[in-house]
C-alpha cells in the first residue's frame, strides 16, 4: 500500500510493555468517536446488538468503548453495498485508500462470520464482496488492489508492468488469490448458499490454479514482472522485475509480500502454506458445487505438490531453536529468517487453517520470532511485537498483536495482548498500522479498518469463549 507519514494524536500517557498503566488513567466517560449512525455505509442488526451484549456483560470500560468504535469499522466506513445484474455487489476500500485490496477486502469482513446466519443483509453484502472478487481475479490475477471503476487509471505512473485500467495497483502476491476461496469457501460452509458460485467464480478459480502453476516457475519466469521507479528499495523488483532466481522445485513464486513489500527470495513460505489451503478449499467446492471432478482433481494435485515441497524446502534447523521454518527460501538452498506483521504470517499460520498452534515445529518457529532473533521483533516502553520493512525500523504492528493472542493456547499471553492493545490506541479509540515502541503517538493509518476489525474480532471471541480474560 502507498507510504503513510505519522500521524500524531492527542496527548498520551506512559504505559508499560504488556501491562496498562494508562487504562487507570482514563476518564470514567469516553468521547464518542464512531461515526454518527446517519453517516454509515452499512448498518448490521447482528453486530449492533454484539456490541450491546459486549457493552452490557464486559465490566472493563474501556474495552467495550473501543470494541464499539472497531468492531464495526468496517460497516461503518468501507463498504458501498448495491445490486449490479440482480446480484449483490460490494466495493470495499481499506480505509484511508480509496481502492479494494482482494486481501484486506476478504479479511475485514472475516470477523463477522459468526454473525451471518443472524443477519440476512449482512450474508448478502458479503456475497457481493465474493462476486466483486471473481470480477476482479478474472481482470488481471496478478493484480493486489480494484478501483471500483473499471475504467479509471491507476495513479501509478512510474510503474513497469501490464497495468489495465480499473488497477489500483499490480503487485503479484499468492495471498490475493488466497483470501478470496477462505472466504467463498466459509461463506458456503456457514450458509449453504451457492448462488454467488456460478461460472464467473468458477473461471476465477481456474484462473488461480493457472496463475499458480505459472508461478512455479517451471517453464521459465512465466509472464509477469514490475518495477518501479522509486527510491523506496522494497517497492522495486530486482533481475529486470522478475526477483532473484528460483529453483523451481514445486513451490510457488510471491513477488511481493502481503505487506506490499517485495521478497527477497520468492518462495514466501507463509503465503505456500495459504496456498496448500486454499487449493483443497477450492477443490471441495468445485466437486460439491460445480460438480467439475478435472478441477477438483488437478487443484488438489497442486496442493498435494506444493505441500510437498514446503516439508522439503520450508524447515531448516536452527542452532538455539531446533526445526523452524523460514519465512522465504529460493530453492538452492538460502534462506530468510524473520517475520512480517501482514496476514499471512508465520505467527498467523494457525489463524488461517494452515498449520495447527501445537505443531513442533510451529511451536518452535513460534519461540523465534516472538524473540530478538527475529529482527523485525521490537520491544520498547510503549509495547513490544512484530513490525516489517513497510513502515521500518523500532514500527510495531498492532495485527501483530492481535495474532499473537488468536493463535496462543496460554490465557496469560491472550490476557496480557488484549490489555497491550488498550495502550496503544492513543486516545483515539482505534486501532492503528503501527505504532513506534517508545511512543504511541507515533503512529501510521488513523483509519485502517483491517486491523480494527481484526481487533473488535479478538475481543468478541474471547469474550465468547474466555470471558474472564477481558475483566480488570
Amino acid at each position: 500500500m502507498e507510504r503513510r507519514r505519522f500521524l500524531a494524536s492527542t496527548a498520551m500517557l506512559g504505559a508499560g510493555v504488556l501491562v496498562s498503566k494508562y487504562a487507570a488513567a482514563l476518564p470514567a466517560e469516553f468521547p464518542v468517536v464512531r461515526v454518527a449512525a446517519s453517516k454509515r455505509n452499512f448498518t448490521s442488526k447482528a453486530v449492533e446488538a454484539a456490541i450491546k451484549e459486549f457493552k452490557t456483560k464486559v465490566k472493563d470500560k474501556e474495552l467495550g468503548w473501543l470494541f464499539e468504535n472497531c468492531f464495526p469499522n468496517t460497516l461503518d466506513t468501507t463498504v458501498t453495498f448495491k445490486q449490479k445484474n440482480g446480484r449483490p455487489d460490494t466495493y470495499v476500500i481499506t480505509g484511508d485508500i480509496d481502492a479494494m485490496w482482494l486481501r484486506d477486502s476478504s479479511a475485514q469482513v472475516w470477523p463477522y462470520f459468526s454473525l451471518i446466519k443472524k443477519d440476512p443483509a449482512l450474508q448478502q453484502l458479503i456475497a457481493g464482496i465474493i462476486n466483486r472478487q471473481a470480477e476482479n481475479i478474472l481482470r488481471d490475477p496478478y493484480a493486489n488492489a480494484f478501483y471500483d471503476s473499471p475504467d479509471k487509471v491507476g495513479e501509478w505512473k512510474d510503474d513497469i508492468t501490464d497495468m489495465k485500467p480499473g488497477l489500483h495497483e499490480r503487485k503479484w502476491e499468492i495471498d490475493s488469490l488466497c483470501y478470496p476461496i477462505r472466504l467463498a469457501y466459509n461463506y458456503w460452509k456457514l450458509t449453504g448458499d451457492v448462488k454467488p458460485f456460478n461460472e464467473t467464480w468458477k473461471t476465477s478459480v481456474q484462473t488461480i490454479l493457472k496463475t499458480f502453476k505459472e508461478q512455479q516457475r517451471k517453464d521459465g519466469d512465466g509472464p509477469y514482472s514490475f518495477q518501479r521507479k522509486t527510491a523506496w528499495a522494497t517497492d522495486g523488483v530486482p533481475m529486470n522485475g522478475f526477483g532473484y532466481p528460483v529453483k523451481p522445485v514445486g513451490l510457488i513464486c510471491s513477488t511481493f509480500r502481503p505487506s506490499d513489500d517485495a521478497t527477497v527470495y520468492s518462495f514466501l513460505i507463509p503465503s505456500n502454506f495459504f496456498a496448500v489451503t486454499s487449493l483443497n478449499q477450492a477443490a471441495e467446492m468445485v466437486t460439491q458445487i460445480s460438480k467439475d471432478n478435472t478441477l477438483a482433481a488437478d487443484l488438489t494435485a497442486l496442493a498435494s505438490e506444493v505441500d510437498q515441497a514446503l516439508k522439503q524446502h520450508a524447515v531448516i534447523d536452527h542452532p538455539m531453536y531446533g526445526k523452524i521454518y523460514a519465512f522465504e527460501v529460493n530453492g538452492f538452498g538460502s534462506y530468510n529468517l524473520m517475520d512480517d506483521a501482514n496476514v499471512p504470517s508465520l505467527l498467523s499460520l494457525p489463524y488461517l487453517g494452515a498449520v495447527k498452534n501445537t505443531d513442533p515445529v510451529y511451536v518452535n518457529t513460534r519461540k523465534m520470532l516472538l524473540s530478538e532473533n527475529n529482527p523485525f521483533f521490537f520491544k520498547g516502553t510503549a509495547g513490544e511485537g512484530i513490525g516489517g520493512p513497510h513502515v521500518g525500523k523500532d514500527m510495531i504492528w498492532p495485527m501483530s498483536i492481535i495474532m499473537r493472542a488468536l493463535t496462543s493456547n496460554d490465557d496469560q499471553e491472550i490476557k496480557q495482548c488484549i490489555q497491550l492493545l488498550k495502550t496503544t490506541h492513543a486516545g483515539t479509540g482505534f486501532m492503528h498500522e503501527s505504532f513506534h515502541k517508545n511512543d504511541v503517538k507515533k503512529f501510521t493509518r488513523s483509519w485502517f479498518a483491517w486491523t480494527n476489525t481484526l481487533f473488535g474480532e479478538l475481543l468478541w471471541e474471547t469474550y465468547l469463549s474466555k470471558p474472564q480474560l477481558l475483566q480488570s
